[in-house]
């Protein structure tokens, strides 16, 4: 291990990128200076592998749990979403054109961790990666063409969908759900490191990741935690509620108050918190699960969300994978009751989600992990040069079909924008 200070944190990042880069496997998780009580650290970063684990749903979580206990190392990686077959008696039949694993985790061989000023590098190697960060050269931007992006759904199909998905609500079929339509391009080439940190600055978010799987890539700029344990806590922090940041600090202030009283957000927010109560049972000591927060207001560069914090202590007796299944996939991005709601998803969106709405994130040699919520990410996959990104909103009884769509336009504004090469938004 290597400790000492950092004298230029941004030149540092885009060096340490580029070299990351440079391998089959990395992961770059950055906080973009984000207060956050649960985090230990500002960056991360995940180099090489000594070993992976790549696998489809069916034993998954068991494989992951060996594949745990050979390394009492830092793992690496991620859950598809597609992991409900596995954890549900669910299917998946839409269309795949990303070919992301279900569940893939490497061990690194250099990891490298920030907080504040402070560097620290675990590696066998320490001297050698600190020279090789040095030495790589920060190249101009590429100029690239823009891109057309097409959508799985015109508006007119969205709004019609919606309605039908209404129809199940007043049935009685689900409550809430979440909807996820696919923004996508075939046959186009990108520069995965200029998109994303174009995405950074359009968009900096306390779970930002750069993440390589061999030719795939994950360019994220998420907002949300999915779970992450300390000790014996365990903490899931629900985003329900979007609105749009103001032209001025005064209509901010409004948007911003107005998310915070507007009843259907509130309905929202309140339901899934509901659900990842009941998900969290599961995995907690006899009533630990607590609402640590409800109906928090949180502001991005972007967006304003409203976002809840639940709690619990750990049944012991559990093993880490069982905590993670116990609550996969995110109650954020699937509804309520969340098995009805993810079979009727199947039925309504035209696009497997696969990475999207998974996880991304670590796990500790001391047991502790934290995974964020892959959404506002852009997706990538280098061989078939398939470019994709989702957007989705929570659709209930009272849900207004127009402002829906809209909504999944604001979101997927700063991936547009980064993969046309602009670092501002229209």
């Amino acid at each position: 291990m290597m400790q000492l200070k950092i004298e230029d944190k941004f030149v540092f990042k885009q060096q340490a990128l580029r070299w990351a880069n440079q391998h089959e496997y990395c992961a770059v998780f950055d906080s973009h200076q984000y207060k956050d009580p649960y985090s230990t650290f500002d960056l991360l970063i995940a180099v090489d592998a000594i070993d992976c684990l790549e696998t489809p749903y069916g034993d998954a979580f068991s494989q992951l749990e060996a594949f745990k206990n050979k390394h009492q190392s830092w793992l690496i990686g991620g859950f598809a979403y597609d992991l409900k077959n596995e954890v549900e008696d669910l299917i998946s039949r839409n269309k795949d054109s990303l070919a992301f694993p279900d569940l893939f985790f490497f061990v690194p061989k250099h990891l490298i961790l920030v907080k504040g000023d402070d560097l620290n590098i675990i590696s066998d190697d320490a001297e050698q990666v600190l020279t090789a960060i040095s030495n790589t050269s920060i190249e101009e931007e590429q100029s690239l063409p823009p891109i057309e992006i097409n959508c799985k759904f015109s508006k007119k199909e969205y709004i019609e969908t919606v309605k039908q998905i209404q129809q199940e609500i007043a049935a009685g079929n689900i409550y809430e759900t979440n909807f996820c339509i696919e923004f996508y391009k075939e046959l186009t080439s990108i520069n995965p490191i200029q998109v994303y940190e174009r995405l950074s600055q359009l968009s900096p978010t306390p779970f930002s990741s750069f993440f390589k799987w061999k030719d795939k890539y994950v360019l994220g700029a998420s907002p949300e935690r999915f779970l992450a344990k300390r000790g014996s806590k365990i903490t899931s922090q629900p985003i329900k509620g979007t609105a749009k940041r103001g032209k001025n600090p005064e209509e901010d202030k409004a948007i911003k108050e107005a998310l915070a009283n507007h009843p259907k957000e509130q309905q929202e927010n309140v339901m899934i918190v509901d659900l990842v109560r009941n998900d969290l049972t599961k995995s907690a000591k006899k009533g630990t699960v607590a609402v640590e927060e409800l109906f928090g207001i949180y502001s991005f560069k972007q967006v304003h969300q409203m976002i809840s914090t639940v709690v619990c202590e750990v049944d012991e007796k559990l093993s880490l994978t069982e905590i993670i299944k116990n609550t996969f996939p995110m109650g954020s991005m699937t509804g309520a009751p969340k098995i009805k709601a993810m079979q009727l998803m199947e039925q309504y969106e035209k696009s497997k989600r696969g990475i999207y709405s998974g996880a991304i994130g670590y796990i500790t040699p001391n047991q502790d992990f934290d995974f964020n919520v892959v959404i506002r990410s852009v997706l990538y996959n280098e061989s078939s040069k398939y470019l994709s990104f989702h957007a989705g909103s929570a659709i209930t009884f009272y849900a207004d079909a127009e402002n829906e769509y809209e909504e999944c336009l604001l979101k997927i504004s700063a991936m547009l924008a980064s993969v046309n090469g602009s670092v501002e938004i229209d």
